[in-house]
């Protein structure tokens, strides 16, 4: 086994002895696992994220809140990278509080939506390594969920999944929740045909299910439940293995 030696390119892309030669391996990246999802309904939006925060197969944290209140009626949600993800809340909530000061009110959900696709994209050739779900009530009343990939990509659903226990949940809100394609008329409404408190009950089935097959899910969920009355959360215990 020839000793390790670090090219950095000058020597041609050969070990001193002649033969290949070992690249050293760095990533500015990790992922800290986590699963975050979102159920909107017709005057309620409800999203949840379990608390556990890893990395290989070492737990960080068992008490990591990977939801934050941006706004009276919006909140954001990440999976990912860690780090990434509280550098960019704290870069959203400057913008908030700008946007406050400036405007006299606060950012609504849709708009913070688009500020957050903007941002994203912004970073797009060294992008923040999370995948964000924004959640909230619209000018109408309406529950809203945001769902985005790395880079800023995005639209809204009526519900959605991101991080390790993506795999393991979507198929079960597809069958719960799934609704007509918006192309088929007469238009319906895409809202969730739940009502508030079924939908956080189908929330805590999704999270225990996942929390028993996923190794990065786990320890407690935290649930937050917007409706025209405000904002509110709940908890519920998982498994800790």
């Amino acid at each position: 086994m020839p000793p390790f030696q670090y090219d950095d390119g000058a020597m041609g892309g050969m070990a001193a002895g002649g033969g290949p030669s070992m690249r050293a391996n760095w990533s500015p990246y990790d992922n800290n696992g986590g699963t975050v999802l979102a159920v909107a309904g017709e005057d309620y939006v409800v999203c949840a994220a379990d608390t556990r925060m890893s990395t290989g197969y070492s737990i960080l944290t068992r008490d990591y809140k990977k939801i934050t209140q941006m706004s009276p009626k919006c909140v954001m949600a990440s999976a990912g990278f860690m780090a990434d993800a509280v550098t960019l809340k704290k870069t959203l909530s400057a913008r908030c509080t700008t946007y406050d000061f400036q405007n006299g009110k606060p950012m609504g959900c849709v708009s913070f939506a688009q500020m957050l696709s903007n941002t994203l994209y912004y970073r797009r050739f060294f992008p923040y390594y999370t995948f964000n779900i924004v959640a909230g009530l619209d000018s109408e009343g309406k529950g809203a969920v945001f769902t985005y990939d790395a880079v800023g990509s995005y639209e809204r659903t009526n519900y959605s999944c991101q991080g390790s226990g993506q795999g393991l949940i979507m198929p079960v809100l597809d069958n719960q929740l799934k609704t007509v394609s918006p192309l088929v008329l007469p238009q319906q409404s895409s809202a969730t045909p739940l009502t508030e408190a079924e939908a956080v009950d189908l929330v805590k089935d999704c999270f225990a299910t996942a929390g028993e097959r996923d190794i990065y899910t786990g320890d407690s969920v935290e649930i937050w439940i917007i409706n025209k009355d405000g904002c509110r959360k709940e908890y519920q215990e998982l498994k800790l293995d």
